[in-house]
């Protein structure tokens, strides 16, 4: 869905001109004009900017385009580790007013299925590489935050099989490739924009545009900017069958602080020696209370009204609030987002490592809501 011919003819450039000051070959660009190849995000800007018109109106027409939801609208929760992407939906559905419908869930880590299922009632399937993308149920979008792994391209060349077999990003296609579903939201750490010299991200993008058909737009965002006080920034990808253009900048009115966050009354255990709080407070005096302290590898230590990114296993050692005492799996919770009537069902150990692995809910709870009315 473009106006690129209508728009290039308008301002009386010819294709070998609008091709050049894209920088893409003539014979892609009509291609384009001709419905044939859904450009990148990337290229569509740059022929945007050739045109000197805004993207939306090159390539989307925003207006004319009216959502239908399904009823219930039905969805499935992939790597859901303790449901992060369950919480940012069913906020999203309800504030656009919709019913929503988990129909399928998979993680293989055995304490985030039991937290998942002590806090939803549903236990999700295991390892999602032995699972029969045949015998998952239909559904109309797909949510997932997956690891990011490096693809090798075989010699066989058989499209997103032989590019990303063996890769848990696999397992979305091949999932999205039998189910067709309408929308995909998904996850993963702002490294993967770099992985492998962007030939990951890369690879990701041509099978979800070029191979499965999918409109797709990705961006990086941060946690920090989304209301919760923990800078953790991560890349969103998004994709749907109708062709969309997505605003990245949120309006974000209630903004949590470390006040929101911090528990009044903490155990004991949770408190640092005497000799780390001494050391600590000896080579760094914070400009902020409350603060949460971060020591880096090489020792030196900062501090902000706000946390670093939690991490799955270490951050029980590298954060410390006011240089004294570390974070409780709760707190960890609260600063990804989790409601405090998340029932925490495992050891102090596995909840950290679950709030470490989790998504930052309001942030992607933000995203869902702006996409879903573009997607369906």
């Amino acid at each position: 869905m473009n106006r690129v011919q209508e728009i290039r003819k308008e301002k009386d450039i010819t294709q070998e001109q609008l091709a050049k000051l894209a920088n893409i070959s003539r014979k892609y660009l009509s291609l384009v004009e001709r419905q044939r190849a859904t450009p990148s995000v990337s290229v569509a800007i740059r022929i945007s900017d050739a045109l000197s018109v805004n993207i939306d109106k090159v390539f989307v027409n925003v207006e004319e385009q009216t959502a239908v939801f399904p009823k219930p609208l039905k969805y499935i929760d992939l790597f859901c580790g303790i449901g992060g992407f369950r919480y940012a939906s069913e906020k999203a559905f309800k504030n656009i007013g919709i019913k929503g419908e988990c129909v399928f869930s998979s993680d293989i880590d055995k304490y985030a299925q039991d937290a998942y299922e002590a806090n939803f009632g549903e236990r999700p399937v295991g390892d999602i590489t032995k699972v029969d993308e045949t015998q998952i149920p239909d559904f109309d979008i797909l949510f997932g935050g997956f690891p990011c792994q490096a693809f090798s391209i075989c010699g066989l060349q058989k499209g997103f099989e032989d590019k990303t077999r063996g890769t848990l990003f696999f397992d979305i296609a091949r999932i999205i490739k039998q189910k067709q579903p309408q929308a995909f939201v998904l996850e993963n750490v702002k490294n993967l924009a770099s992985h492998d010299n962007g030939k990951t991200l890369q690879t990701i993008l041509e099978i979800l545009r070029d191979e499965l058909g999918y409109h797709v737009d990705y961006h990086l965002l941060n946690a920090l900017d989304f209301g919760l006080p923990q800078k953790r920034e991560r890349i969103i990808i998004i994709g749907s069958k109708k062709a969309f253009y997505m605003d990245w900048k949120f309006d974000v009115k209630h903004k949590k602080t470390l006040d929101d966050i911090l528990e009044k009354s903490v155990d004991k255990k949770y408190f640092a020696s005497d000799d780390i709080v001494t050391k600590r407070k000896a080579m760094h005096t914070s400009k902020y209370y409350p603060s949460i302290w971060h020591e880096n590898k090489s020792g030196n230590i900062s501090s902000y009204p706000f946390s670093c990114a939690l991490r799955a296993g270490a951050s029980y050692n590298y954060l410390l609030v006011n240089g004294e005492r570390r974070l409780t799996p709760r707190e960890m919770l609260r600063l990804q987002g989790f409601p405090d009537d998340f029932n925490i069902v495992t050891s102090d150990c596995q909840a950290r490592k679950q709030a470490g692995n989790a998504i930052p809910i309001d942030m992607v709870s933000m995203v869902i809501e702006k996409f879903l009315p573009m997607a369906f």
